[in-house]
Order: C-alpha cells, then sequence, then structure tokens
C-alpha cells in the first residue's frame, strides 16, 4: 500500500512548493504596467541566492513571459531593465536552469537588447549573456552565428567599465581555437581592448588581460601584434611585465605570464629576452610552490611546461630556480592527511582536483627533461618518481595518464636511464598495457616511447619481444593515423636492428608482403624512409639477407625497382640503393641483381648522376657485386665491364670528390 500512495505525495509536494511560487508568475500577467513591474522587482529578490525558487519560477513557465516582456518596445525600459536582471539572475543557478534559458532562445533576445539606446538595460543584458556564455552548457559558437554581433560588441566597448568588463569576459570564454581568434583579431580586438590594460577598474583591467591571453595562445599572427602594440607610451610586453609583480592579485601574475608565454612560443619574444629569463619564467615557478591554491599550482606548471617545451636553456634555468624539481614531487602528496586545509569545502574539492596536479607535474617534469641528460637523472632521482609515473600509466583520467606517458617518452630519451632505472622498475609493462586500448592521443606518445625502448642497447628490447609487441606494431602501421603509422614501423625498425633471424622472419611475417608495399608507396616520405630502414635493417648480416631474399626477393626487387623509377627525394633514393648494396653483399642474394638488367642499369645511371651521395650509394653496390674473394667474381665483373662499368669508374677516379675517387 505505501507504495501506491508514494506518487501523489510526492507530487502534493511539489504542488505546494510550486504554488507558492505562482502567484509571481501569475503577476506577470497583469494588465497594470506598474503591478508587473512591482511583480518582476518582488521576484528578483525572491531569487537571489536562492536555487529552489529559480527551478520553481522555470517550472511554472515564467522565462517565456520575462523575454516577451523584455522584448516589448511597449514596455518601459526600467521593467525591460528588470526582466534582464532576473533572467541573469535565474541563469546563475544551476547547469539545467542555464539550459532551459537556451531553449526559449535566450541569446538572440538578450542580443537584441544590445540595440537599445539606454545604458543600464545594456549593461543587464551584457550581465546575463556573461553569465550564461560562461556556462559550460553553452556552445561558444552562438556568438559567432551574426557577424555584426561581434562588430556591435566591439562598439559597446567604449560605453562603460561595465560594458568593457563584461564583453571581455565574453569574448575570452567563447573564444576556442584559431577560428575564433581569427574572427576576434579581424574585428580589431587587440586594438580595442588594448587600453583597457590601463584602466582605473582592476576588474576591466583582468579580463582584458585574460582576452589576450587567450587571443594570443598558440597564434602567431595575434602574438606579432601585441608585441608592437603601446598604450600611452608604453609596449604591450612592458605592461604585462609590470603586472607580473608580486604585488599584484596572483590571478593577474598568472595571467600576465601565460600572455607573455604565448608571445614568446610565437616568436614574438626572444626566449633569452630578460622579460622572460627574469621575470616570466621565475613568476611561473613560484606559482608551483605549496602555499598557492591548488588550481594557481596547476596553472603555474601547465604554463611553465608550455614555456621551456622547446628550449634546453630555459630548461636549464627552470630546473635550478627555487629547487623546482623538489617542488613538484610534493603535487603528488597533495591533499595529505595533514593539509592545513581548515575549510571542509576547499578540501573536498582539492580531493576532486588533485588529479590535475598529477597531469600538471607530469608535463612540467617532461618539458624539464625534454633534453638535458643531467636534469632527466635529478628527474628521475626524485623520491619514487618511476613508481609515481608506473602508476599514473594506470589512473582512470585520461589526461593523467597522457601526462605520465609524455613523462615517460621524455625520460626514456636517456641512454644511461633506458640501461638502469628504466630495467629496474620493468617500465615496459605499463607501457604496453596501455598500447592496448587507448585513445590515439595516447597511443602516439606511447609508442615513440616504445620506439626508444627498443633500441638495441635498451635491456627492455627482449621482454617487449615476448610479449607480442610484433604484431601489436604491425597492427600499428596500418593505422589512419600518420604520426601511429610512423611509430609502428619506427618501431619495427629499432627491432630489427642486429636482431636475430627469427624476429627479423616474424616481423616480414606479421607486416605480410601488401602491406609492405602499401608503406612503401604511402604518400608521407617519414612513413616511406622507415620502411626503407626497416628493409636496410632486416637484410644485414649474410645469412639473413640470403634467406630473406629466398623467402621475398621478388617482392623486394619489385619495391626497389618502383621506388628508384618513382619521383622520390634524394635521401629515399640513397636510402634504397643502399638496401641494393646490402643484397649485393649476399652470398646467393646477389644474383638476384646480377639476373636483372634493369636493376643493373638503373646502378649504372646513379654511378654517373649529379648527385655525388647516390653514385657513392651506386659504387657500394657494384663493389659488394666484384668482390675477389667471392665465388662467380670473375663472371659477375666481365658482365659489368660490358656493360661499360669500368670507363664510369675510370672518370670518377678523376672527381674532384675526394670520397668519389678513393672508392
Amino acid at each position: 500500500m505505501a507504495c501506491v500512495l508514494e506518487a501523489p505525495l510526492r507530487m502534493s509536494v511539489l504542488s505546494e512548493v510550486t504554488a507558492s511560487s505562482r502567484h509571481y508568475v501569475d503577476r506577470l500577467f497583469d494588465l497594470d504596467p506598474q503591478k508587473v513591474l512591482q511583480g518582476v522587482i518582488d521576484m528578483k529578490n525572491a531569487v537571489i541566492g536562492n536555487n529552489k525558487q529559480k527551478a520553481n519560477l522555470i517550472v511554472l513557465g515564467a522565462v517565456p513571459r520575462l523575454l516577451y516582456l523584455l522584448q516589448q518596445e511597449s514596455s518601459s525600459t526600467e521593467l525591460r531593465t528588470e526582466c534582464a536582471v532576473v533572467l541573469g539572475s535565474l541563469a546563475m543557478g544551476t547547469e539545467n536552469n542555464v539550459k532551459s534559458l537556451l531553449d526559449c532562445h535566450i541569446i538572440p533576445a538578450l542580443l537584441q537588447g544590445l540595440l537599445s539606446p539606454d545604458l543600464k538595460f545594456i549593461e543587464a543584458c551584457l550581465r546575463c549573456l556573461r553569465t550564461i556564455f560562461i556556462s559550460p552548457v553553452t556552445p561558444e559558437d552562438l556568438l559567432y552565428t551574426d557577424s555584426s554581433v561581434i562588430s556591435h560588441l566591439m562598439g559597446l566597448l567604449s560605453r562603460s567599465q561595465y560594458t568593457q568588463e563584461y564583453i571581455c569576459q565574453i569574448f575570452s570564454h567563447c573564444c576556442k581555437g584559431p577560428d575564433h581568434q581569427t574572427i576576434l583579431f579581424n574585428y580589431g580586438a587587440v586594438q580595442n581592448i588594448a587600453h583597457l590594460l590601463v584602466s582605473t577598474s582592476n576588474k576591466v583591467r583582468m579580463q582584458a588581460l585574460k582576452c589576450f591571453s587567450v587571443l594570443a595562445f598558440e597564434n602567431p599572427q595575434v602574438s606579432m601584434t601585441l608585441v608592437n602594440v603601446s598604450v600611452d607610451g608604453e609596449l604591450l610586453p612592458q605592461i604585462f611585465v609590470k603586472m607580473l609583480q608580486r604585488d599584484k592579485p596572483i590571478e593577474m601574475q598568472l595571467t600576465s605570464a601565460k600572455c607573455l608565454t604565448s608571445m614568446c612560443r610565437a616568436g614574438a619574444i626572444r626566449t633569452d629576452d630578460p622579460c622572460i629569463v627574469l621575470k616570466t619564467l621565475p613568476c611561473l615557478v613560484r606559482m608551483c610552490s605549496k602555499d598557492r591554491l591548488l588550481e594557481e599550482r596547476v596553472e603555474g606548471a601547465e604554463t611553465l611546461a608550455y614555456l621551456i617545451e622547446t628550449d634546453v636553456e630555459l630548461q636549464r634555468m627552470a630546473s635550478i630556480t627555487d629547487h623546482l624539481i623538489v617542488m613538484l614531487a610534493d603535487y603528488f602528496k597533495y591533499p595529505s592527511s595533514v593539509s592545513a586545509i581548515a575549510d571542509i569545502k576547499r578540501l573536498d574539492h582539492d580531493l576532486k582536483h588533485a588529479h590535475e596536479l598529477r597531469q600538471a607535474a607530469f608535463k612540467l617534469y617532461a618539458s624539464l627533461g625534454a633534453n638535458d641528460e643531467d636534469i632527466r637523472k635529478k628527474i628521475i632521482e626524485t623520491e619514487n618518481m618511476m613508481d609515481r609515473i608506473v602508476n599514473g600509466l594506470s589512473e582512470s583520467s585520461i589526461k593523467v595518464r597522457l601526462a605520465a606517458v609524455r613523462c615517460l617518452h621524455s625520460l626514456s630519451r636517456s641512454v644511461q636511464q633506458l640501461r638502469t632505472s628504466f630495467q629496474d622498475h620493468a617500465v615496459w609493462k605499463p607501457l604496453m598495457k596501455v598500447l592496448q586500448n587507448a585513445p590515439n592521443e595516447i597511443l602516439v606518445v606511447a609508442s615513440s616511447t616504445l620506439c626508444n625502448l627498443l633500441l638495441e642497447f635498451s635491456p627492455s628490447k627482449e621482454p617487449i619481444l615476448e610479449s607480442g609487441a610484433i604484431e601489436l606494431l604491425c597492427s600499428l602501421t596500418q593505422s589512419e593515423n600518420l604520426a601511429l603509422r610512423v611509430n609502428g614501423i619506427w618501431a619495427l625498425m629499432n627491432m630489427a636492428f642486429q636482431a636475430e633471424q627469427k624476429i627479423k622472419s616474424d616481423i616480414l611475417r606479421g607486416l605480410s608482403t601488401e602491406q609492405l608495399f602499401q608503406l612503401l608507396s604511402d604518400s608521407d616520405v617519414n612513413v616511406l624512409m622507415k620502411t626503407l630502414g626497416l628493409l636496410r635493417n632486416l637484410l644485414s648480416t649474410r645469412p639473413h639477407i640470403d634467406h630473406i631474399m629466398s623467402t621475398h626477393g621478388k617482392q623486394i626487387m619489385q619495391a626497389v625497382t618502383l621506388i628508384l623509377e618513382g619521383e622520390h627525394n634524394i635521401e629515399v633514393k640513397e636510402q634504397t640503393l643502399c638496401i641494393l648494396a646490402n643484397i649485393a653483399d649476399g652470398t646467393t642474394a646477389k644474383e638476384l641483381i646480377m639476373t636483372n638488367d634493369d636493376i643493373l642499369q638503373k646502378i649504372k645511371y646513379y654511378m654517373s648522376h649529379s648527385n655525388a651521395k647516390l653514385q657513392l650509394a651506386a659504387m657500394f653496390c657494384i663493389s659488394n657485386l666484384i668482390w675477389n674473394e667471392e665465388e662467380g667474381s670473375q663472371e659477375r665483373q666481365d658482365k659489368l665491364r660490358d656493360m661499360g662499368i669500368v670507363d664510369i669508374l675510370h672518370k670518377l677516379s678523376q672527381s674532384s670528390d675526394p670520397n668519389l675517387c678513393d672508392k
């Protein structure tokens, strides 16, 4: 019986709640405009800070009526303004509230409101638009559907400090990626917003700064423009540096550092410029310290990782600033049971977001260790570092996994570490696990790391082979993703280097002749070069050359012919001639060249080529074919003499190139 009563009981509670809110909505339909206005004002007071009341009013249909009143020409400006304020308050509730407002087409109505001459009404519409656009459920593209909107917003920037604050906030939230950056740039965002950096209002300065931080991110065009813009006789980089100072709010310091970082990465500011070395880098390191809030530490570390990612001098400098490498180790211990967080809400928030700290630390470690062997050593010697990376590879957060793989990839460039730490911690095991089923962005970095673990001096090479790597890598070579194809073939190339015959045969079997041809006709030169490198490694040491050519000779000779006849660059043709030279070094394999007049003519042609590298490679082929101590050398020499090879050799012995002359 209780179950039957459950639903009606709930309904009665709901109807009671909504009944208490209904009179607010009913008053919006009153015929007396004054009573409607008072009703809207009362509604405004009722919803402030009351999410339940907001939800009730939305359910009862307040939004369409408020939007109707807001758009009516006959409504007084005061009424329209109050409607915009209430709608803004409703938008500050839950994400569901924002969805309901979007479903009622609130954005076009508010944008229309911006055409009004009344400043107070414009500000109320902008405040509401700002609240809606900063919600994660609002598609940014809604701002760009009509190009006149951006132009009009630029025009409204001069109206008041409120319009400046809200419009900059809308722009910085809705600027996602190069297309949006280009639109805002073309509508004069830089010129219109630059002077706001010296506004008397802190809020305006902050929002203008955020705008520049998103406009310049990974955008050389904007960055190159910013570096030459001046406000009141001062260049923007100088203004940004002033905003980096310790007495400025943390958010301002961080955002200025982001602007300067983007400009530096775009080449608009040199990496050795004092504003980067003495100001931006130390500021970002400061943000990584224990006493900063979680989000400041995350943003500081990620921005610093981006700043130093490609510059070895900045990496060295960062590594010795404020014990950064040790300081980052704290990112993995937070929040601990002894964290001095008195605020329970804060502790709850930080527990939920602690993974972001780990991700940021891995990213920064990856950048720090990208080039310098000593820095890598320091990172690996940091307490439990390898264990932390191994744990990171299996975290539930995809971003942490990606950052951990990036960190591992960076450290795997070290010969010393591949032989020691990587082996001690059997890093290859979790790495192979990651490669089994991961999204492409993780696969690309993980397969790059695997390439390094398969180098001939790496002790991990053996166990990786035993765990079924060949099959995995052969499947990567068939990927639609170019980077994965390159990494797959690259790893196989490393695997084949000085490998035993069984491994080489397994690779050829796993790849299949059809796939090999597919890779040799790949449109990307990187894939082609790595495939030729693989062939060259497979065809090394005589017994291996003879064995492989006895089973795959016909197809390999076909492939070589195909490339030597094709439109390829010098490096590709040189690599192909080197493969021929390896085949010519085989005992029985060389007959496949001697009985193929087409190939012999090609070798002869390249001996007289204008490029010395190709001439040398072609001569290696001849040298291996005519070696005196080998059986049948006399017949081979006679055949080549008849072809006119000796005459070419006479000519080459007079060459001005000492290498050619000697050969």
